[in-house]
This record gives structure tokens, C-alpha cells and sequence, in this order.
């Protein structure tokens, strides 16, 4: 008989085959800012970095919404991580496309 943890492995496998490639890649960004999230829940530290927010961000609402919980974090836990990424997420300022600019002498006659 297979132990829940099997059987969460073997689900978040299964899901990691499934799914898209950025979904694996925010997975393994997550594991790098495991630092910066302890620091955020035991330290009371108010600040996750921007590839850690992304990263949560994306894992959370475009690829599994219980993933959080799958990896160990409480409900609350990942409540409370995907409400500040989200809330530092809609602050962040809109990217800027470069303008193209015409050179000069392209403008003359």
C-alpha cells in the first residue's frame, strides 16, 4: 500500500509530465528561493524577490492551484505567500517597449 507521500509524489510526477515547460521551470525556481521564504515566515523578513514572486505567481494560478500545499506548505501558508506576490505583482511598473526612432536623414526629402 502506497503512503500518502508516495501518493503525492507520484501525483505532482504525473502533473509535472502533463503540463507545460514554464510550469517546470517556476517549480525550480521555487525550490532556489526556499531560503527567502523561510526568511519571509520565521524572521517575519517582508520581502520576496522578484523570480520568487513569478515564480509562486505562476505555479499558483496558470499551472496547479493546490501545488503550494503539495509542496509542503500549509493552506494559510500559501494563502499568505500568493497575496503578497500577487499584491507585489500589481505594483510592479509596466514594462516599456522600446520606441523605434527613424534616423535623420530618413526624414528629409
Amino acid at each position: 500500500m502506497a503512503s500518502s507521500l508516495e501518493t503525492s509524489k507520484l501525483t505532482l510526477q504525473s502533473r509535472l509530465n502533463a503540463d507545460s515547460p514554464s510550469c517546470w521551470e517556476s517549480l525550480t525556481q521555487m525550490q532556489s528561493c526556499t531560503g527567502e521564504v523561510i526568511l519571509f515566515f520565521l524572521n517575519g523578513e517582508t520581502y520576496l524577490g522578484d523570480s520568487c514572486c513569478h515564480a509562486i505567481h505562476t505555479v499558483s494560478h496558470q499551472c496547479w492551484p493546490n501545488m503550494l500545499e503539495t509542496l509542503g506548505y500549509t493552506t494559510e501558508e500559501g494563502d499568505i505567500l500568493e497575496g503578497y506576490c500577487d499584491h507585489e505583482t500589481s505594483k510592479s511598473p509596466p514594462s516599456v517597449k522600446a520606441s523605434v526612432v527613424a534616423p535623420a536623414n530618413d526624414m528629409l526629402p
